[in-house]
């Protein structure tokens, strides 16, 4: 398998698109036919990065394209195995919604590129969508460490991320399956999950965090509890408080810190920046 990258890749698929246009308008010369396919003779990238195709949203985008039709062409690679077919490399979603929208025929744009190239396409173009959900990330991530030899660093610098993002990404693969099934479901945030990395109960504390709704700092707080015994005088942490301490936190948008004893005594301390915050405060502990 070819894993050399063609010079200015890392540029993005505008700077990729824009150079490939020359390319394709020499093909229009020798067939016009090749600016359009029939949906039936594409296939989906698999490479593809994402899973989850939110059904709503393809209806409205299906809604657009019989509307407006579809404004900007599917990047698609000639299929090596079966001459006259294409695999798309950019423009899954849009091809799905064309075919709800009952479209026979779809604008391409055809690119020369080998398997590497088509999998950094398609991650490129699914992480610059706001509804990719972090373990599609991750496993993008993992495809190109696995299959193509990338390294962190390599990564990291081809999606202009730091390293620490894409390490702290990948890890959360090694989270149980039903837990990261939560993730994808969007019942669990990254911020959330990533304190119960390496964790035996996992599961649980995943389960108890869906129940109660609770922030990330609570997490980390309530994380800290399950991890066997605590040091002497150290103040107990209880997710029932932790619940609290997150409903506080939201009502009024600051941050905010319970700590309760063994005795039931504590304290509250409500955290501000700026003189705005404070005088917020001030006046809600003011009211009669």
């Amino acid at each position: 398998m070819n894993t050399s990258k063609k010079k200015g890749l890392g540029r993005g698929l505008t700077a990729l698109f824009g150079d490939q246009k020359v390319e394709v308008k020499k093909k229009e010369k020798v067939n016009h036919n090749k600016l359009k396919a029939s949906i039936s003779d594409l296939s989906p990238n698999k490479y593809q990065p994402r899973v989850y195709f939110d059904e709503e949203k393809l209806l409205e985008l299906a809604n657009s394209i019989r509307k407006n039709g579809i404004i900007q062409p599917i990047a698609v690679r000639e299929d090596k195995v079966d001459p006259g077919r294409y695999e798309i490399v950019a423009g899954e979603r849009r091809w799905l919604a064309a075919q709800k929208a009952g479209l026979h025929e779809v604008p391409i744009i055809i690119l020369d590129l080998d398997d590497n190239e088509a999998l950094e396409i398609a991650i490129v173009e699914n992480i610059q969508r706001d509804d990719l959900n972090v373990i599609e990330e991750a496993k993008g991530y993992k495809r190109l460490s696995e299959e193509f030899g990338y390294d962190h660093e390599k990564i990291a610098n081809f999606m202009s991320k730091s390293r620490s993002h894409i390490s702290n990404t990948l890890r959360l693969l090694t989270l149980p399956k039903d837990v990261i099934g939560l993730i994808e479901e969007g019942n669990l945030t990254a911020g959330q999950a990533r304190p119960l990395i390496g964790l035996p109960s996992a599961t649980n504390i995943a389960e108890e965090i869906v129940a109660k709704n609770l922030s990330a700092r609570s997490v980390e707080l309530l994380v800290r509890s399950k991890k066997g015994p605590q040091k002497s005088g150290q103040i107990r942490v209880d997710s029932n408080i932790l619940s609290e301490q997150n409903k506080i936190q939201e009502n009024l948008g600051l941050n905010v810190n319970i700590q309760n004893k063994k005795n039931n005594s504590g304290k509250i301390t409500i955290l501000y920046k700026n003189l705005e915050q404070f005088e917020l405060i001030s006046n809600l502990l003011k009211r009669n």
